[in-house]
């Protein structure tokens, strides 16, 4: 690229895209064997040729957004080779705020239609505006969509995302299908309380702490691998394009053994969300304890989710709690017996 064009913005949107391709490219045969596995298993109906679109959807959002933070990250290199890590990071943050407030929005809606709740299911609505009084909080109806999630996938699920004015709860078409409406009352629950108790702010502050760790530590470890062995890859110092796969080769190992600090923060939070959807669901639904239970039964045989794990595997790959100890912990969770108060709707 340097030998096309001097001018270094020139050289960077020809260099990051076509690097980027290249990892793609190389992660793709792993995508087609997970896409393989999932219709093999019944967890996907998606045909081939929906999956390539969508892969080719989702690799053309990460070109363009990963161009941008690859341009604006050798920029600050270039003007800051000792600081580049906490001044990308400052730089960072708007652009990663703005791709997860238009998520909902513009980004979503490329891969599923959403049509909001009160449309498609009216007698659900009314019934979920229970548990939303219930927790004395106002969630408008405008705010709940449905997602045609059987047009691919035939598993269970529910979410919450954006923030601000894109901030919606998502509840899966396959979701309202095969479960019962108290069972759909206690995920609407569950996904409520991620909106009241702040988890998405939370975890937007979290992992922007996490991400400037990530950088100064990528930081450290680029510069040690250049002083060593610079000379030997070809690489001139930290500015020099050439250092993009080494800098993505560490930040992605460093991820990878940060996985479950972050795994144990969205556990934490996931528990927190099952506590609220058995509190605020209570004097509505009649034996809440066991209607969560058994819809985590049927939600786990759907998704095929492994129901009793060994405590590394959790520890490392889970973001959420097992089944086994959703179902112990809402089976048991009895708040109003004498001498004790629920922890978040009285």
């Amino acid at each position: 690229m340097e030998r096309i064009s001097k001018r270094r913005l020139v050289q960077g949107l020809l260099y990051a895209p076509l690097l980027l391709s290249i990892v793609a490219l190389l992660g793709l045969p792993t995508d087609v064997w997970d896409q393989q596995l999932a219709l093999r298993f019944g967890l996907s109906v998606e045909d081939w040729g929906s999956w390539i679109t969508d892969w080719v959807k989702n690799e053309i959002i990460g070109l363009v957004l990963g161009t941008i933070l690859v341009l604006i990250l050798y920029a600050v290199i270039r003007r800051s080779p000792r600081r580049w890590w906490f001044y990308f990071w400052w730089a960072s943050l708007p652009v990663l705020i703005f791709v997860i407030f238009l998520a909902p929005v513009v980004i979503e809606p490329m891969f599923f239609k959403f049509e909001p709740l009160a449309v498609k299911q009216p007698a659900l609505v009314a019934a979920i505006e229970r548990v939303v009084h219930r927790g004395g909080m106002d969630i408008p109806p405008d705010r709940m969509f449905e997602m045609n999630a059987s047009s691919k996938l035939t598993g269970l699920n529910a979410y919450v995302s954006g923030f601000g004015a894109s901030k919606r709860v998502v509840v899966w078409d396959t979701t309202i299908a095969k479960a019962t409406i108290p069972e759909i009352l206690f995920v609407f629950g569950h996904e409520m309380g991620h909106y009241v108790l702040y988890h998405i702010p939370k975890v937007l502050a979290i992992d922007a702490l996490a991400l400037l760790l990530l950088l100064f530590l990528g930081f450290r470890v680029v510069l040690w691998v250049l002083a060593r062995w610079g000379s030997a890859l070809g690489i001139r110092g930290p500015g020099d394009w050439a250092s993009f796969p080494l800098l993505l080769l560490v930040l992605g190992v460093l991820v990878f053994f940060a996985s479950p600090v972050f795994n144990t923060v969205s556990r934490h939070f996931e528990h927190e969300a099952d506590r609220y959807g058995l509190e605020v669901i209570h004097g509505i639904v009649p034996d809440e304890n066991q209607v969560a239970a058994r819809y985590f039964q049927m939600s786990g045989e759907l998704n095929l989710a492994d129901p009793d794990p060994s405590p590394f595997i959790e520890f490392w790959f889970f973001d959420h709690p097992s089944r086994t100890e959703r179902m112990n912990f809402v089976l048991h969770y009895d708040p109003w017996k004498p001498g004790s108060s629920p922890k978040y709707v009285k």
